[in-house]
């Protein structure tokens, strides 16, 4: 999975001025203690741009302008002790950032018969966040809050991982080229998007692409990288016998040939117009070479998948961004819809006839070739995958009636059993409540009727991802 571009992160910490002179030492230690915190931060893989302890108004504002200057894409507040909101406020005010204020005190515990003034004050995280959630929210500024411990092992440090990861991919979401080629499979009303308001609610280009633009680069493919993208191929794939369904076919030199050549037009096509991902479906006509390069594209699209660069058929370009959230958040992000609901064993399966997302595949993955694709013309090379055994999340990404976009998400496992063996990636996925009753919640909330489907649990990042996007999240549990 491709990690993408680590997140410039802007952290200040507060204090209160009038303590310095009370209370001998007690800067420089919870200066300390904010060195620590940037410290972890930046071997989680944040970029920080640190604006020091902030002890009083004025060196608040002067905090805010250098602070504004770095363009963070994350700014944490760090309450090392009491400090007034006046302190906070116009930092906030200057960074145009997500806000995290971090309520991190030093110990899980404190000495009570032993305690002092200055002790308790090293140790006075909590005191001042109510006071800074009440001055942000009279401000109108969002904000979320952090509370635990600075110890190793604490649980907060798992969700500031997650806020890290949410603004990691976030960030390259925003800055990201998404082709579209071709056009929505005809007559799929769930998929149609607004480019513009993919542009204005996500912040992603989507690059207008023509079927030409690709088959100008396969048809001037040369045999050196041809071979280069065969041997690669062969890597990669299991090839299979052709099978019991009547539509498959064997794997012929000139099938094989052929994927391989249109893989190396897609890679120029990527690097040509510099995409992060590649939202495609074209039908083509009577065998001609439009339709014969659609027919291709599977395998040099997983392969595309798997670099980080996520490719979503049928023309679904929301569930093409929900792959590349997926991805970032090192989840992977395989293109899937809902296959079947099996009632006797309580699971449901998923996968699609277009690509996967090869890294995370359970075992070698396999190239099957097909004498006609099911609801679309031509024939080709497809592959055959399962989604490693474990706990996976599906995520999809929809449109409310008012134009806005809408992501939807869910919690399952990836469970061992026989799959099909018909050219498609599927996957045996069991989520908490019983097949009826998911597939009725999930349905409720208006999906797309794909969505990407990665490793491991990630709700928890992605209510992260949606803060930061301004974007609604629906999780079905």
């Amino acid at each position: 999975m491709t990690r993408g571009t680590p997140p410039r992160v802007a952290v200040f910490g507060i204090g209160l001025a009038a303590y310095w002179p009370q209370f001998d030492g007690l800067r420089e230690r919870l200066a300390g203690y904010q060195g620590e915190i940037e410290r972890r931060l930046a071997e989680m893989g944040a970029e920080i741009v640190t604006g020091g302890l902030v002890d009083t108004p004025q060196g608040a504002r002067a905090a805010g302008e250098a602070l504004a200057a770095a363009r963070p894409q994350l700014l944490l507040v760090y309450t090392a002790t009491y400090a007034t909101s006046s302190q906070v406020l116009p930092v906030v005010q200057a960074v145009d950032a997500p806000v995290v204020v971090l309520n991190l005190q030093p110990t899980r515990t404190l000495d009570y018969e032993a305690m002092t003034t200055g002790e308790w004050l090293a140790n006075c995280s909590a005191c001042c966040v109510p006071e800074i959630a009440g001055a942000l929210t009279r401000a109108r500024i969002p904000y979320r809050t952090v509370t635990g411990t600075l110890l190793d092992g604490d649980p907060a440090w798992g969700v500031l991982g997650e806020w890290l990861d949410a603004a990691r991919a976030v960030h390259d979401l925003r800055k990201a080229r998404i082709g579209f080629l071709g056009h929505t499979y005809p007559g799929m009303l769930d998929m149609y998007s607004d480019f513009t308001q993919v542009h204005a609610q996500t912040g992603a280009h989507v690059e207008v692409l023509e079927i030409d633009d690709l088959v100008a680069r396969v048809e001037s493919a040369d045999a050196a990288a041809i071979e280069l993208k065969d041997e690669e191929i062969r890597a990669v794939f299991d090839l299979a016998e052709a099978g019991t369904d009547p539509i498959a076919a064997e794997i012929t030199p000139q099938v094989f040939e052929w994927s391989a050549r249109v893989a190396v037009g897609l890679d120029r096509l990527v690097e040509d117009f510099e995409l992060n991902g590649l939202t495609y479906y074209y039908r083509g006509v009577g065998d001609n070479i439009a339709e014969r390069v659609s027919s291709g594209l599977i395998v040099g699209n997983s392969l595309l998948t798997a670099r980080g660069i996520p490719a979503a058929g049928e023309g679904d370009l929301k569930t093409n961004l929900a792959m590349l959230l997926l991805d970032r958040l090192g989840a992977g992000g395989s293109y899937t819809e809902f296959y079947g609901l099996d009632f006797d064993e309580g699971f449901i399966l998923m996968g699609h006839d277009g690509p996967g997302h090869l890294a995370i595949a359970d075992g070698r993955p396999v190239a099957r070739a097909l004498g006609l694709y099911h609801g679309k013309a031509g024939a080709g090379l497809s592959i055959e995958m399962q989604v490693r055994l474990g706990p996976v999340t599906i995520l999809g990404l929809t449109q409310t009636a008012d134009g806005r976009l809408k992501l939807l998400t869910a919690e399952g496992e990836s469970v061992a059993g026989p799959t099909f063996r018909i050219g498609n990636t599927n996957s045996r996925i069991r989520f908490a409540k019983d097949p009826a009753t998911f597939f009725d919640e999930w349905c409720a909330q208006g999906p797309t009727h794909h969505v990407a489907l990665g490793i491991g649990h990630q709700v928890g990042g992605l209510r992260k991802v949606a803060d930061l996007l301004g974007l609604e999240l629906t999780v079905v549990t």
